[in-house]
């Protein structure tokens, strides 16, 4: 971790340390020196981690004021998502193999990103975005800095299988023009990513205002839009990413896309028939 100022999670924590007992200073040690280990480890890891008892572990949560240990733990990720500098991200890989072994390592992360996603998905919540998403008219999909990449290929993908799709950029002004614009009640898509961009939770705000409908699909359950949606899709991920880790969320728009099209049978091919006879009328493709 950087030298910088310590943000108020970890500075709340080095506080507390003078009035805890020896084996609870040694968490508190860990968690300031090693954050990113800490925050994807269970009590009973950090336990083992620390060695100490798994009972002085919540016993050292409960004195930094939090009710159970998963609350500690996501008040942990929050701080790892949203006030690591891109310097703290880039230490965060000090020391890691280089080559084929640095190859494998950034695989197996996505790997676990995927299987985090596969065991925490909300099945219901997902059905809920195929239907809006299936019957909407228009789509206005959102997405600002690194969620716009995930974003502008979602809206893509879906003018493929129906019209009156819109692919807007969260941090230019005219998204308001288009969101104040657009039939009430429309479907607004945001795709979300840490570090989330102010820009994007005042667009959130901005359309749950006018009512419209807000699919949001973010990478942690602590995104700031949540508050501003009507369904949430949460793709969690199991690391911390130094520039992003898009594999999980580009899985579940995947999904998404996918089953809109096998939902909407034959009216799908009637679309794509009509964009098969631009292309070839303009020439547009190799």
């Amino acid at each position: 971790m950087s030298q910088r100022e310590k943000s108020s999670f970890i500075a709340a924590i080095a506080a507390a340390t003078a009035d805890l007992t020896p084996k609870a200073r040694i968490i508190s040690v860990f968690i300031q020196e090693q954050p990113h280990k800490a925050v994807f480890m269970t009590a009973k890891e950090l336990a083992e981690a620390c060695r100490v008892s798994e009972a002085t572990v919540v016993r050292f949560v409960t004195q930094l004021g939090y009710g159970r240990y998963s609350e500690f733990q996501n008040a942990l990720r929050h701080y790892m998502d949203s006030e690591l500098t891109l310097l703290d991200r880039m230490d965060l890989t000090a020391g890691a193999t280089t080559g084929n072994g640095r190859l494998m390592q950034v695989m197996r992360e996505e790997i676990d990103n995927i299987k985090a996603f596969f065991s925490s998905i909300d099945t219901t919540a997902v059905e809920q975005a195929v239907e809006a998403m299936r019957t909407a008219d228009p789509i206005l999909v959102i997405g600002a800095r690194l969620s716009y990449s995930m974003s502008y290929y979602m809206g893509w993908a879906l003018t493929k299988i129906k019209p009156d799709i819109r692919i807007l950029r969260g941090s230019d002004r005219t998204t308001i023009d288009w969101l104040t614009l657009a039939a009430p009640e429309s479907l607004v898509i945001i795709v979300a990513m840490a570090r989330y961009p102010n820009e994007l939770i005042r667009v959130g705000k901005y359309a749950r205002r006018l009512k419209h409908t807000v699919l949001l699909i973010a990478d942690s359950e602590t995104c700031p839009l949540i508050r501003f949606a009507d369904i949430a899709l949460i793709a969690p991920s199991r690391h911390i990413p130094v520039l992003g880790s898009p594999t999980h969320i580009s899985c579940l728009i995947n999904y998404l896309v996918h089953e809109v099209a096998r939902r909407m049978g034959n009216r799908v091919k009637t679309h794509q028939a009509r964009l098969e006879q631009a292309y070839l009328e303009n020439d547009l493709l190799f």
